[in-house]
């Protein structure tokens, strides 16, 4: 070993005693003949005091020295004198005070400074050269996070007698709601494999195999656009259970996650326990969304019945054309300018409306956009209903249903930011239950799955197949925590013939059954268990832990925001023989 100890463990125990340590040195200060080099590595950091006694070889050594130079010392540890620690470090009571020291290997200067968060270089130069920016100690801080989470996970699901099974990474191209990956086949010219984008139809499998509980860490795969919280590729962990109904897998999720947290990130605070549940409507008419953020109020509050017989033309329209008029609160804005204003109405027209309406709650009366074509009836009753007190700004959509929850639904994540309404240290769990089974396809004039194809309806609605397939619900189920999607799972369909049904209402044919999902199909005629999961994102999860603004923050080497690898720089050209071997050919 290089080394007999980190150099993050040195403490004034270990006094008098001579070290061995290596690392990177992080800073270099000359003073007057003595100089201190601050050891770094994973661990920690540790002061190494070089004084001018050392042998005329070892000081030609340090005298070259710069930052990022790896470097091994020994040396024995000394208290530092009196004044003189630091109490920034963890190792802050002792210095090395070296007796050698020799150049493992210079660096040459980098492109950007590791040793603080300022200064910092674009995104795209921080993933050219990652292996740098791992260095720093915020991102050394996030792979260990990811580590003590994934470590959790194993452990606890090791405990409720889960097993750990690989599935295939090359596996088949089916619909499960974004694009494939495609892997062409040598062997098999103009045949593929697909890169899976999740292990949905192989943990189902592994049901009817008996295995009973299982999970993963498992690599998925999507060809789709990528944001904030998405990556092309990504890890969540996945788990399949039988003989189980929907609250059997909630309970053991939230057990999981309610364990974790304090264990691996103890500032964080849960806001509840248990965990509240929303049926799917319920939560997108209050909140206009399916994955809210409850760390704050602000709830949509429907308001059509004080303005049935309003003057305003637009609502008027709104009421006429089976819409809603709803708004939202936002505390102590009343004295927003009219810039301010035309911004939140932009912001509005963003997310769909045909404009904003606005009531100012001010001690002159009502102001704002809306003000003159409210009566004073209306008045009295909406500040009533919706709890509006002086300095207060109500904002109102009048539209149809759909349209008036997401526009006031992305307002409200506005404010919430705009305000700091949500204590960043709160982790605000919630489960979203009873959504819808299936949605129309107005494009293409057919029925789409809602979660996935797998997904078991809830029994009741089976005779509404043939009848009114929008009101059928399914057994499906998400895990939300603040304003993010955490995991998504359903109990599955475990009866060929209920499988059947769902692939026919999808307007798959005889043969595309047959040619994509045969294999599942068939497997279920051999006594398929009643089974259900779920897939927690394992890197929003870390997102959250770390208060970092996406995931890419929490993965060692991501793809930037348009799914490149920069520092590789793929994906690239490859050897025409490759394209001839794959019985390729590239069209321009």
């Amino acid at each position: 070993m290089y080394k007999t100890h980190t150099c993050g463990e040195l403490r004034a125990t270990h006094a008098g005693k001579q070290v061995t340590l290596a690392g990177w040195v992080h800073r270099r200060r000359d003073h007057g003949g003595v100089i201190f080099l601050d050891l770094r590595d994973r661990y920690g950091i540790i002061q190494v005091t070089v004084n001018p006694d050392l042998s005329k070889e070892t000081l030609e050594h340090v005298a070259n020295v710069r930052m990022e130079w790896v470097l091994q010392v020994t040396g024995t540890v000394h208290k530092r004198p009196a004044g003189m620690e630091n109490p920034k470090m963890q190792t802050g009571e002792v210095e090395i005070i070296a007796e050698s020291i020799d150049v493992l290997n210079p660096a040459k200067t980098l492109p950007f400074m590791v040793s603080g968060e300022n200064d910092l270089p674009d995104e795209n130069t921080r993933l050219k050269y990652r292996y740098l920016d791992l260095r720093r100690e915020r991102m050394s801080r996030n792979m260990i996070l990811r580590h003590k989470v994934v470590k959790f996970m194993r452990d606890f699901l090791d405990k409720q007698n889960f097993i750990e099974i690989e599935t295939p990474i090359l596996f088949k191209a089916t619909p499960e709601g974004a694009r494939d990956y495609l892997v062409p086949s040598r062997i098999y010219p103009g045949q593929f494999y697909a890169l899976p984008q999740s292990p949905q139809q192989l943990k189902q499998l592994l049901m009817v195999a008996g295995m009973d509980r299982y999970f993963q860490i498992a690599r998925c795969f999507r060809d789709e656009d990528s944001r904030g919280d998405r990556q092309p590729e990504f890890t969540q962990l996945d788990l399949e259970m039988s003989f189980v109904h929907r609250d059997d897998v909630l309970a053991l999720v939230e057990a999981l996650y309610t364990d974790m947290i304090p264990r691996v990130a103890p500032r964080k605070k849960l806001l509840s326990s248990p965990w509240p549940k929303f049926s799917y409507k319920e939560v997108v008419e209050k909140y206009g969304t399916d994955k809210p953020d409850l760390r704050f109020g602000m709830e949509l509050i429907d308001v059509s019945d004080i303005f049935t017989k309003s003057d305003f033309r637009v609502f008027q329209s709104a009421i006429e054309s089976g819409g809603v008029i709803k708004c939202i609160v936002a505390p102590g804005c009343a004295d927003y300018s009219r810039k301010e204003v035309d911004a939140l109405t932009e912001s509005a027209k963003a997310l769909g409306a045909k404009g904003l309406a606005t009531l100012a709650v001010t001690g002159e009366g009502l102001k704002g956009t809306a003000a003159k074509f409210v009566k004073s009836e209306e008045e009295e009753a909406v500040k009533s209903k919706v709890g509006a007190k002086e300095g207060d700004l109500i904002l109102f959509a009048a539209d149809e249903r759909a349209v008036v929850n997401k526009v006031l639904g992305g307002l409200r994540v506005i404010f919430r930011d705009k305000l700091d309404l949500a204590d960043p240290d709160l982790m605000a769990f919630a489960w979203i239950v009873d959504f819808p089974m299936f949605a129309w396809n107005e494009e293409e004039k057919k029925w789409d799955a809602e979660h996935h194809p797998f997904t078991m309806p809830q029994l009741d609605d089976l005779p509404k197949f043939e009848t009114n397939p929008a009101e059928i619900l399914s057994d499906a189920y998400d895990m939300v925590c603040n304003g993010y999607e955490m995991a998504s799972g359903s109990i599955r369909i475990h009866r060929s013939d209920i499988q059947l049904k769902v692939f026919q209402l999808l307007g798959l044919r005889g043969d595309e059954i047959e040619q994509k999902f045969g294999h599942m199909l068939e497997a279920f005629e051999y006594g398929a268990p009643p089974h259900g999961g779920m897939a927690p994102g394992v890197d929003r999860l870390v997102m959250l832990l770390a208060d970092e603004p996406n995931i890419r923050e929490v993965i060692a080497f991501p793809k930037n925001q348009t799914g490149r690898d920069v520092m590789a720089d793929a994906p690239s050209e490859v050897e025409p023989k490759q394209l001839k071997e794959l019985h390729i050919q590239i069209k321009e």
